[in-house]
């Protein structure tokens, strides 16, 4: 039998009913899903007076009464991305705000976590195992848990109320360090080997063969930290106190956004774009790294 044979009877075959089933139930799922940021997008572009006069009928419906949606503004408009990035300074200076938290949580990360994992999953020494189920406890632990230690451990350091009170706790993120460890332990030890015989040391190997090969997880580990990092909200409230001016804008976007609900689509379609960004650019590595790193 030819292979133009195979492929002739391939497209031919039939289609089950359970698989269409399943791509209407799947794309109901996804319209759902993809339905609130699609309308807020949507949304910015709508005048201000119609999103002040639609989002001030919140709360008078009758609980089995639907809310109307909006599907086309009365005028397109760009007031309300105008009034975010100029008129109003404050969104801008809170969203950079968050910007430097994220990438500094995120350098740090990165200098720090891909190597405890690969001390963690390569070497033996004294207080390895003992080290390892501290990370798993914390991890398992709640922020609530260990927030009164680390306030009493900043402020001892007298970093409370500044920006590395929010960013060092989470440079050491048992979570990652968890992940990036699991994955590296499935690193076949005969690599090792052979790089010892082609005369790479430690650092070599981990520069040149580790992190190439666990560049799934660790793009994994970036976008699901990125998010962690973008939206903080507990931390900056515990560690920075009343200094509103290095909060980030994870925390300020609602007081904000309710006392002028006419640009609250543009100030959250502006807060949403980085992370839907970055997880559109990293999607293939999340899914692969936690399908290596056989995380259910």
């Amino acid at each position: 039998m030819t292979d133009r044979t195979l492929r002739h009877r391939k497209k031919r075959r039939p289609i089950r009913p359970g698989r269409i089933l399943s791509f209407v139930l799947l794309s109901l799922v996804c319209a759902l899903v993809l339905l609130p940021i699609l309308l807020t997008f949507l949304y910015s572009f709508f005048p201000m007076s119609e999103m002040k006069a639609f989002l001030g009928t919140r709360n008078n419906y009758a609980q089995d009464q639907w809310m109307d949606i909006l599907l086309s503004p009365a005028m397109v408009s760009l007031r309300q991305h105008y009034s975010v990035l100029i008129e109003k300074p404050v969104y801008l200076q809170l969203f950079f705000n968050s910007v430097r938290y994220t990438l500094a949580i995120l350098a740090g990360q990165a200098l720090v976590i891909p190597m405890m994992a690969y001390a963690l999953s390569r070497f033996r020494f004294r207080g390895r195992d003992t080290l390892f189920f501290i990370i798993l406890m914390l991890m398992l632990l709640p922020f609530q848990v260990t927030m009164a230690p680390s306030v009493l451990t900043m402020r001892s350091l007298g970093l409370m109320g500044t920006r590395w009170a929010v960013i060092l706790p989470l440079v050491f993120s048992p979570f990652y360090i968890f992940l990036v460890r699991q994955y590296m332990v499935t690193i076949p030890p005969d690599l090792f080997e052979a790089a010892m015989m082609d005369g790479a040391g430690t650092w070599r190997s981990f520069v040149h063969m580790v992190l190439p090969i666990s560049k799934p997880i660790l793009g994994a580990a970036a976008a699901l930290s990125f998010a962690d990092s973008w939206n903080l909200v507990e931390q900056p409230l515990i560690y920075l106190g009343e200094n509103q001016a290095l909060m980030p804008l994870s925390v300020m976007f609602n007081q904000m956004t309710s006392s002028e609900p006419g640009i609250a689509f543009a100030g959250a379609a502006l807060y949403i774009l980085p992370a839907l960004l970055l997880y559109t650019y990293f999607q293939e590595d999340i899914l692969l790294g936690i399908q290596l790193s056989d995380m259910k």
